[in-house]
Formats: structure tokens, C-alpha cells, sequence
């Protein structure tokens, strides 16, 4: 995996940059996710992933995974979700879009940290999550 350098502590990188890498990342996770499930014309798959990537899902997937969460990383969490974005999302609530803020945060965090095995874990738990609601 290649690792862009930011900064040498993360601590010091704002939590916007943090969730914008995180975005990215579970952007493309949930693009492979689909792509593997169904080999359909790209519309339908942009719809299908959109269904994991709504600040909706993302906020209900970090809430069942939070209690997994440690201490560390729980603090990355708090930084995006408490980061007070400039922007809303039109399509969901301020508390959702929060907390899916605090998501994208962790990851960019974990992607950065070069945690795979635990990135990994956490994306697989969103996704079981954001399926068992289907």
C-alpha cells in the first residue's frame, strides 16, 4: 500500500484532513465491495455503493462499532465528528453527518497510521452492519 506522508504525528493533522483521506478510502472500499457482489453496468453500482456511503449508513455502521473502539482511536473519532464542518449535507441529518464525519476521521487516521489489519476490520464491521439493514 502506498502511504502519502502528511505529518510525522497525526496528532497535529486537522481532523477535516483526516476525514477527506477517510472519504477516500471507504470510497474505494465500498466501490470494491460492490464491484465484487455484482457485475452489473456501473449506474447500479454507483447506487449500491451509495448505500454505504450516505452519511446515514456511515453514522449508524461507527455507532455499532464504537463499543470496539479503543481508547486511541476513539479519540480520532471525537476529533472529526466534533470538528464543526463548514458544510452540511442536504440529504442528512447534522448528527448523522457528524458522526460520519468522526468515521471518516478514524479511517483517514488508520489509513495514514498504516494500520491495514484494523482499517480492514473496521470497514468489514460497517459493511455487515449497513447489510444487515437491507
Amino acid at each position: 500500500m502506498i502511504i502519502p506522508f502528511i505529518a510525522t504525528d497525526l496528532r497535529e493533522v486537522n481532523a477535516s484532513a483526516l476525514a477527506y483521506v477517510g472519504d477516500s478510502i471507504y470510497e474505494l472500499y465500498a466501490r470494491c465491495h460492490v464491484a465484487s457482489r455484482s457485475a452489473s453496468q456501473s449506474g447500479k453500482m454507483h447506487k449500491l455503493t451509495v448505500k454505504y456511503v450516505s452519511a446515514a449508513a456511515q453514522a449508524k455502521a461507527i455507532r455499532a462499532i464504537e463499543p470496539e473502539l479503543s481508547e486511541e482511536e476513539l479519540g480520532y473519532f471525537r476529533r472529526g465528528k466534533n470538528s464543526n464542518p463548514p458544510t452540511m449535507s442536504k440529504n442528512a441529518s447534522p448528527v448523522d453527518y457528524l458522526y460520519a464525519t468522526g468515521f471518516e476521521a478514524l479511517l483517514g487516521y488508520l489509513f495514514l497510521e498504516n494500520r491495514e489489519d484494523r482499517l480492514d476490520y473496521i470497514i468489514q464491521k460497517a459493511f455487515e452492519v449497513i447489510d444487515d439493514e437491507k
